[in-house]
């Protein structure tokens, strides 16, 4: 089964809906939310109309605008039944027996939970289902990934809606046509974890998953500002590889791996803070991934889990375009002693370079260098004591673009690198480029770190630029500054 989509679309007048919904282009059907419209107009809602409709009018006390009488919403309902809308949406809790009567093949019956699961949801399902309706939707929120498994036995049957809302369910929509729903909704996040239709059909290629699709994604706790969906999907489209590629925001890493044996997901990009455990999930890991005590790449095979890093050599491959592969005698500075610092050290050792590294906690440092042979430093790192500083904290990231783990300096050496990356430049990169140093974000070690992901994953190499070309659009390339 190939599930549809939906666009949702609103205003507050009638002009505005109508704009909204003539502009829709490539949805299967649309979703008219007319509560919250002022002027609400049935049949102008209607008129004019070239796809497929479903007329929502949401009340406040299930998430929706619409602050009238029950009597009235009804009514505004019904005549939409009466006036040839392909659906109406009534709220299960609302009764409207009456209303579900008079057509129950154009009735979607919806439950919607906002703040957790429901105990009761199986048997709630099942007394939705006694109505006689033609379909059921069921939407719940989704603290955790695995919290939408429990949506996959509703939709087996063939007759229902499922979707689990918020960045944790994304992926709920995006395999619909995994899950087994009928249709499931893009927006302009009118609804908790919406994105819109472009992005369903051209980043994540909604219409080509089916349940053959093999599944990959990146684990991370902020997965859903994540570029590496872009990249891979588009080295994927590329490749004509039948897979898709998702983010993946896990709670914890077993909540990821709950998830992964459920949708029989095939491999994982893995990012902070789960690279750690990701090494300990694997059966096998790699030489490099041994060494780096932390892997950022999983894949399934038939004994479980393998592992690599491919971290090392992306974020060597930048700086061996400045320092022409020779970093031997560079004394350099690493913040943070994570998962990504592991793999900044051991391939900062391996070309020769001074390194100590810089943690507020010491006793995380101490763990890294006892296996790397670079040495324990203080915190902050004192001015003169490095040529080149590597920030591989979280600070400057998506959840903390604003933040600098160093913030004033002193920039005393000749080059930064900041591993994290963004729209706009981190405050790291912007005092260090002020004070003189060269500087160089994530971004390029981003593209080479996925790029070996992909032929690890697949055996091919990507297509010479597609993943680099994927970012340019959204954020620019990133370059080298120098001061």
């Amino acid at each position: 089964m190939t599930s549809l989509l939906v666009e949702t679309v609103t205003g507050r007048t009638m002009d505005e809906l109508r704009a909204a919904r003539d502009a829709v282009t490539r949805a299967d059907m649309i979703e008219l939310r007319l509560d919250g419209v002022d002027d609400l107009d049935v049949l102008g809602a209607l008129t004019g109309r070239t796809r497929p409709v479903i007329i929502t009018c949401r009340p406040t006390w299930e998430g929706g605008r619409f602050e009238g009488s029950e009597e009235r919403r009804q009514s505004v309902l019904r005549e939409a039944l009466d006036r040839g809308a392909e659906y109406v949406d009534v709220e299960w809790r609302a009764g409207f027996a009456d209303l579900i009567a008079r057509d129950p093949q154009r009735v979607v019956l919806s439950s919607h939970d906002f703040q957790r699961v429901p105990d009761d949801l199986m048997s709630r399902v099942a007394t939705m289902r006694q109505t006689g309706v033609a379909t059921i939707k069921i939407a719940i929120p989704a603290a955790r990934l695995s919290d939408a498994l429990a949506l996959l036995p509703i939709a087996a049957n063939g007759d229902a809606v499922v979707i689990a809302m918020g960045d944790a369910g994304l992926p709920s929509r995006l395999l619909a046509s995994r899950f087994g729903s009928r249709w499931t909704y893009a927006g302009d996040a009118i609804a908790p974890g919406q994105i819109p239709t472009d992005r369903m059909l051209d980043e994540f290629r909604f219409r080509e998953v089916l349940p053959t699709t093999n599944i990959y994604g990146v684990v991370s706790i902020n997965a859903a500002h994540s570029m590496s969906p872009r990249m891979h999907n588009a080295a994927f489209r590329a490749a004509d590889v039948d897979a898709v590629y998702l983010p993946l925001r896990a709670a914890d890493f077993d909540d990821f791996l709950t998830f992964a044996e459920a949708t029989n997901l095939v491999g994982a990009s893995v990012t902070i803070p789960f690279k750690l455990d990701a090494l300990r999930a694997a059966r096998n890991a790699d030489a490099v991934a041994r060494a780096v005590g932390a892997a950022n790449t999983l894949r399934r095979t038939g004994d479980g889990w393998e592992a690599t890093n491919t971290d090392v050599h992306g974020f060597l491959d930048p700086l061996d375009a400045i320092y022409r592969g020779s970093l031997k005698g560079a004394r350099a500075a690493v913040l943070g002693a994570g998962g990504a610092a592991r793999a900044v050290v051991i391939g900062l050792v391996s070309r020769g370079a001074d390194v100590t590294i810089h943690a507020r906690r010491k006793e995380q440092a101490a763990e890294v260098s006892a296996t790397s042979g670079a040495r324990v430093g203080e915190w902050p790192p004192p001015a003169g004591s490095w040529d080149l500083l590597v920030n591989c904290t979280p600070l400057g990231g998506a959840a903390a673009r604003d933040e600098s783990p160093l913030p004033g300096g002193p920039f005393t050496g000749r080059m930064v690198y900041d591993l994290t990356y963004g729209a706009s430049e981190s405050p790291l990169l912007r005092e260090a480029r002020a004070a003189g140093c060269l500087t160089l974000d994530g971004l390029p070690m981003l593209v080479t770190q996925a790029e070996r992901q992909f032929e690890w994953w697949t055996g091919s190499r990507p297509a010479e630029g597609v993943m680099k070309a994927a970012l340019v659009n959204r954020r620019g390339s990133a370059q080298l500054v120098g001061g």
